[in-house]
């Protein structure tokens, strides 16, 4: 009886060590990355940004303000980043960066510092939305990359690096 106890209860750990590997494999590592894809925001200039258009590609997700001195230094990585990678039609990394302020202030910056990836206006309640990311504290910059199946692969808050950017690059 307790040997087919110790069986039974072994291929039963077997069994969820594999599920466990296949739901991650499929991306659905964090309920807050999948909440991502039903999200829409507003683009500076007025028109919408709806989360779903990017999925089935990785993305690289970055928070940011104007008001925030880091976050400006690294938008020209970014930008390189998005040109760099985005791949022929298409077909490689996208970009999407979540304005943490308010309409005036970004259409102005971006006037002065345009860039080539989607910008959308999270305002206030973005710090939120990255908090459930992983940022606890809510500082900026913040920025999360996801595979192409929507999984959570990097997080990091605080400015990012040309170094980090190769790396994420590769995975």
């Amino acid at each position: 009886m307790n040997r087919r106890a110790l069986m039974l209860g072994g291929a039963g750990a077997a069994a969820g060590v594999v599920g466990a590997g296949l739901w991650q494999w499929q991306g659905r590592t964090d309920p807050a990355a999948a909440a991502i894809w039903a999200l829409r925001f507003e683009r500076p200039d007025g028109s919408p940004l709806v989360m779903t258009a990017f999925r089935g590609r990785p993305l690289l997700l970055n928070f940011w303000a104007t008001w925030c001195p880091p976050c400006v230094k690294e938008l020209p990585l970014i930008d390189q980043f998005q040109r760099e990678q985005r791949g022929p039609a298409g077909t490689g990394w996208q970009v999407v960066g979540l304005a943490v302020d308010q309409r005036a202030p970004v259409l102005a910056f971006l006037q002065r510092q345009p860039v080539s990836f989607d910008v959308g206006l999270a305002g206030l309640e973005g710090i939120d939305l990255a908090r459930t990311l992983g940022n606890s504290g809510g500082g900026l910059p913040f920025t999360i990359a996801l595979d192409r199946h929507g999984g959570i692969i990097q997080r990091k808050l605080g400015s990012l690096q040309a170094a980090d950017l190769a790396r994420w690059a590769r995975t």
